[in-house]
């Protein structure tokens, strides 16, 4: 297959002149029939790289995919671009799954999305025998790994698939694996001398924030009003979390959606289809939503709570700015979460990896530095860059503490001084010790006659826990026990002797935030200076009821990165609407004149 002929079916159904990184590696792979395994960071195309050659190659490719509503999306946005697809799933009725059969049966269909379970199936071995195979795809192939962040035991006998359909190649994709993950993958779905083709897992488009958790609903509205218009997840920890804000959030002004295991089956649907569908922007969550909602827009995350691992926090954030616009990604952390987590940790059989990944996301929380660094080195890659310029790290949105090896001495000297054998105290108390406050335990205790009694009094305790908080995330203080008494760790020994130093950033004060927002207000106004924004708003509008008309999510229309082009070239001829970005011949057909007319009546 020539290079041309390839560009040529990039060019007339996806409305692309170019390939995002080793998409076209990854396609070439299948193209000449060897197994692969391909990693590509959200938003960095993985789908293409399958649905492309599909259209190249001779018989049917299978997806083996692990959520009926990522199936439907898929299948309907194919179909929306002219491409032949269809899915079997237990969504489908009778009826549905014999006129699916029949179009397989009749070489009709370029591609066929499956469940892991449906491949189990006797009836479907037979059916797929019966036709003629490009490949097989692997979706979403960390499901397969012990090691992975959503492990899923079904997905474990896809092994089957190399015994079963010997001749035909078979590729895994996923968005996030370690090397660990990496390696199982491979053995498990026995893939004979695969192609191995590693993207750059950091994601550019997205700006990290991580930030200490105080009044959760004030936050949480802080951000909103940053992103107005703009459509967005809330993850909680907990269903009655997601309950509170929800109607919290309601009860202020602001239409949103809830979603949790705990709501009925219909009700979880109807608020994921109003979502997608974009008749409503905002939806408050548990983790057990968003792992089957592609919708490509979502310009904001906001994690009220600790995710468990790197991992889950990549996936989770990963669901933002898909559509390579930029996106923001907010965390509200809490000593809490920490605990929360290790007590399920401690339930588990996985205890000392879950453990493990805990300490490693804390420490992500909790010690000033390059957000993205730390995501892309956890993943086993190099980060290049001196500086992200998308991290409130490298933006300079925190104030620094400039002595933070002295101040770490002052309170980790404090603990050691006030722990006694079998006897510890919290941060409450060790916050009065440093202060110098003669409360009745001190004075009890003795404890005011300790060297680091009143060694920190002019800091406010608001400064002293979150330097505690820090120091605990970083691994040199450790808490325990029912009351979170603080003990010193060996690398906390390290630091009293000098031979470590913690970095550590003080509380944001007024001022310094007044300062954040000026400078985020400047970047937004920078990124939409050549786009009509009222013009954009209203061609959102004309998108959203089209998708209501047709029964789709509003992206399989066109992203946002569509819409942006359109209010910024504006389009009057069908000549000019071919050149805006994403429009293939299909899109062309079906939409150019729609929009067209949107843009003339706006004049």
């Amino acid at each position: 297959m020539n290079k041309e002929q390839i560009y040529a079916v990039l060019g007339q159904y996806w409305g692309y002149t170019s390939f995002l990184p080793l998409q076209e590696e990854a396609i070439r792979s299948m193209l000449e029939d060897e197994d692969s395994l391909t990693v590509l960071p959200t938003g960095g195309g993985k789908s293409l790289c399958f649905q492309l050659p599909a259209l190249l190659k001779e018989g049917m490719a299978v997806v083996v995919s692990p959520l009926i509503s990522l199936m439907k999306d898929q299948v309907d946005n194919l179909k929306d671009m002219g491409i032949a697809a269809c899915c079997l799933n237990s969504s489908l009725s009778l009826a549905q799954q014999r006129a699916a059969i029949a179009e397989v049966r009749q070489g009709k269909i370029k591609l066929l999305y499956v469940s892991p379970e449906r491949l189990q199936n006797e009836v479907t071995i037979d059916l797929l025998n019966s036709v003629g195979l490009s490949f097989f795809v692997i979706d979403e192939a960390h499901c397969i790994s012990h090691w992975g962040h959503d492990f899923r035991a079904n997905y474990r006998t896809l092994r089957m698939i190399k015994e079963r359909f010997k001749s035909v190649s078979v590729h895994a994709f996923t968005a996030t694996a370690t090397k660990e993950v990496q390696r199982d993958i491979l053995a498990q779905l026995k893939l004979s001398n695969p192609k191995v083709h590693l993207g750059g897992v950091d994601r550019p488009n997205l700006t990290y924030r991580v930030i200490p958790r105080k009044q959760v609903l004030k936050q949480i509205m802080g951000v909103l009003a940053k992103h107005d218009q703009e459509a967005g997840i809330i993850y909680c920890l907990r269903r009655k979390d997601v309950d509170a804000v929800s109607e919290d959030l309601k009860r202020l002004g602001i239409d949103n959606v809830g979603y949790h295991a705990g709501m009925p089956d219909a009700d979880r649907h109807v608020a994921q289809e109003k979502f997608a569908r974009e008749e409503v922007n905002i939806i408050v969550a548990t983790i057990a939503f968003g792992m089957g909602i592609d919708r490509s827009n979502i310009r904001f995350i906001v994690h009220a709570g600790m995710p468990k691992s790197i991992e889950h926090y990549q996936q989770e954030t990963g669901r933002a700015g898909r559509d390579g616009l930029p996106a923001s990604c907010y965390m509200l952390y809490g000593g809490g979460d920490y605990r929360l987590w290790s007590f399920f940790a401690e339930e588990s059989s996985e205890r000392e990896v879950m453990l493990k990944k805990l300490s490693i996301i804390y420490n992500f929380c909790t010690r000033p530095q390059c957000r993205h660094k730390v995501l892309v080195n956890y993943f086993g890659q190099d980060y290049e860059k001196h500086s992200c310029d998308a991290c409130d790290y490298c933006l300079n949105e925190l104030d620094m503490v400039d002595d933070a090896l002295i101040i770490g001495q002052k309170i980790l000297s404090c603990v050691v001084e006030v722990r006694q054998e079998f006897y510890g105290f919290g941060a409450g108390h060790v916050v009065n010790v440093l202060k110098g406050k003669l409360t009745e335990k001190i004075e009890r205790r003795g404890h005011h006659h300790l060297p680091t009694f009143a060694t920190m009094p002019e800091e406010s305790e608001v400064f002293i826990r979150h330097m505690i908080e820090q120091l605990v995330g970083q691994g040199f203080l450790f808490k325990e026990g029912e009351f979170s008494t603080l003990s010193v760790t060996d690398t906390g020994r390290q630091l009293l002797h000098g031979d470590l130093s913690p970095v550590l950033a003080k509380p944001l004060l007024p001022a310094k935030k007044k300062e954040v927002a000026r400078k985020t207000r400047e970047r937004r106004e920078k990124e939409w200076a050549e786009i009509d924004q009222e013009l954009f708003q209203i061609l959102r509008k004309k998108r959203a009821e089209l998708a209501r008309e047709r029964g789709v999510p509003a992206y399989i229309i066109f992203s946002d990165k569509t819409l942006r082009d359109i209010a910024a070239k504006k389009p009057v001829t069908k000549e000019a609407f071919s050149d805006v970005y994403g429009v293939g011949e299909n899109k062309l057909k079906s939409y150019a004149d729609i929009f067209i007319k949107v843009v003339e009546d706006y004049g």
